[in-house]
């Protein structure tokens, strides 16, 4: 498939002349360990399905990534062809990342609590020839989804299971099980499709205002950039190790997790179902030494200090980011938590970390703000006439950035990036006399739960199509724990009916992702409106202040 990346030549010289682009690929690393150090622990996951921890050196992830590589190719996987992965955090990712840039193949993770409605759209957009899914997570069972999608889906050719009893679907069996990579003149196709430093490697969706997911397409230049300023920005050494308990199929987990951590020869250690008290004994368990992840996370691992504070005595740095980081999550953290600290970071998937609190920063910059603008990276704010506003002023926040994505899978016009490479995030902030900014809002009508981007306009949609719904808006209502959750504000048609319970059966039946559904729902009966008739969600999101979930 054709990725066509937005990357003019006079960015890409002026990253190299830089040193911010070192035209690295992510194997050179894992290839260069793997002869020096085999035995080398490249990742340890805790696979909640099995019950038990899988260890596995960076040698044999080198050669599981070979092998997989063959397979591939042997399954009819081109170059430029995606490879779509929907699994939990376990080892895989790393082996299979690995396997596509390998062959120039482009990898496309994709969150577990995906289903119907949300694969049907990203697999046949992407033309997705490979999707690899475990037999079950959770108690969902996945090949049944994929069996009742295949039909829909004329460019996938196959569905490989991990864990999967078939021989003939099961990735042990089709991949791993098979030497592919004895077969003749395997070595000269691995030389010929080799992927190219400015070739798109990932495709990470994120939702937007449109309601469709956007494809956000990452080069291994722009990935392994992010790699070297958070290796710079961590003051890592060879003595830390990551714990990872944010998804991997998430860009934190994905780039920050597997990316970083073979980019540094270190150890992943990966937790696939959150809970705080086993990702607590697991850090103290590994010796993890840093981790990154959105509110929930940290919320909760502060919580478990209070019984596991010996354990979480190795964490020295969690990086919060993903949501607007309430202030009082990060003095009870420094408070929780002494040994570690607690960095405010800004960033979204087209980037990475674009600006952060440092060690060292003043108490004040570290709890009020989102940290100031990472090497090779630089914020600004702007009114609504793209003019830059005064220190402390309200504005549009745009980037330029180093690590910035080279386009939206087939969204060319959606690439917001003028010809000064200033990027328009669709956030709202403040910067200081030091150029330390403040996340204040987003202009972009998103609401972020846990991290994870809710895309508003598809839930309103549905919601729309309830025969007893006659207008429909869903704001974000703040939260302590999750930094924002859903509410649905609905006017009724005459002489309907609708409860919160019904709602969520609606949604459910609709295919919606659980994560997805409003946690409140307002009955109204006029919403605030513009003179030209548009709601105004900023009166809903004030109301919406006073609200807590319904459950």
């Amino acid at each position: 498939m054709a990725t066509d990346p937005i990357l003019p030549a006079e960015r890409a010289a002026r990253m190299r002349a830089a040193g911010l682009w070192p035209d690295r690929l992510l194997i050179d690393d894992l290839d260069e360990v793997a002869a020096h150090d085999p035995g080398r622990i490249a990742v340890v996951d805790h696979n909640s399905m099995t019950g038990r921890r899988h260890e596995i050196s960076y040698a044999a992830l080198r050669d599981h990534s070979i092998r997989i590589a063959a397979g591939l190719m042997a399954l009819g996987v081109d170059k430029g062809d995606v490879v779509a992965v929907q699994l939990p955090s376990w080892w895989h990712y790393a082996a299979i990342h690995a396997a596509c840039v390998r062959i120039g193949a482009v990898i496309n993770p994709l969150m577990p609590i995906f289903r119907e409605r949300e694969l049907e759209f990203m697999l046949g957009y992407a033309e997705s020839k490979v999707m690899i899914v475990p037999r079950e997570f959770r108690g969902f069972d996945y090949p049944a989804m994929m069996d009742g999608l295949r039909a829909k889906l004329p460019a996938l050719r196959h569905v490989l299971v991990i864990g999967g009893a078939d021989p003939a679907t099961s990735f042990e069996q089709v991949l791993l099980g098979t030497p592919h990579e004895q077969a003749p003149g395997v070595e000269a196709l691995f030389a010929d499709r080799r992927a190219a430093p400015d070739d798109v490697t990932e495709i990470m969706y994120t939702s937007g205002t449109t309601g469709q997911p956007k494809g956000v397409m990452h080069t291994a230049n722009t990935l392994y950039c992010k790699a070297l300023l958070a290796t710079e920005l961590f003051s890592f050494t060879e003595r830390d190790a990551v714990f990872m308990g944010s998804p991997v199929a998430h860009q934190t987990g994905f780039m920050y997790g597997v990316v970083f951590s073979i980019r540094n020869h270190t150890k992943l250690v990966l937790l696939d179902q959150w809970d705080a008290l086993a990702a607590a004994r697991i850090i103290g368990e590994e010796g993890c030494t840093l981790t990154l992840g959105a509110t929930p996370f940290v919320s909760d691992l502060v919580q478990a200090a209070a019984s596991h504070g010996e354990a979480l005595a190795s964490l020295r740095l969690f990086l919060c980011a993903g949501a607007p980081i309430p202030r009082v999550l990060v003095h009870e953290a420094a408070r929780a938590l002494p040994n570690m600290y607690m960095m405010s970071a800004w960033g979204m998937t087209e980037m990475g970390i674009s600006t952060a609190t440092y060690p060292g920063d003043p108490a004040e910059k570290v709890f009020e703000t989102d940290g100031r603008a990472l090497p090779g990276h630089a914020v600004r704010i702007v009114d609504e006439q793209g003019e830059v506003v005064p220190n402390g002023t309200e504005g549009r926040l745009q980037a330029q950035c180093a690590t910035l994505f080279v386009g939206y899978l087939k969204r060319p016009e959606a690439y917001e990036v003028d010809e000064d490479s200033w990027f328009e995030t669709g956030d709202n902030a403040r910067m200081d006399d030091d150029g330390y900014i403040r996340i204040t809002g987003r202009s972009k009508d998103i609401i972020i739960r846990g991290g994870e981007n809710i895309p508003v306009v598809e839930v309103e949609e549905l919601l729309y199509r309830h025969p007893a719904v006659q207008d429909a808006a869903v704001v974000a209502m703040p939260d302590t724990r999750l930094g924002e959750r859903a509410c649905a504000f609905v006017s009724l048609k005459p002489g309907a009916e609708l409860g919160f319970d019904g709602l969520v059966d609606y949604l459910l039946q609709a295919k919606l992702t659980r994560q997805y559904l409003p946690e409140r729902l307002e009955l109204v009966d006029d919403f605030p409106r513009t003179p030209s008739g548009k709601i105004q969600k900023f009166v809903l999101r004030e109301r919406a202040k006073a609200f807590t979930a319904a459950r």
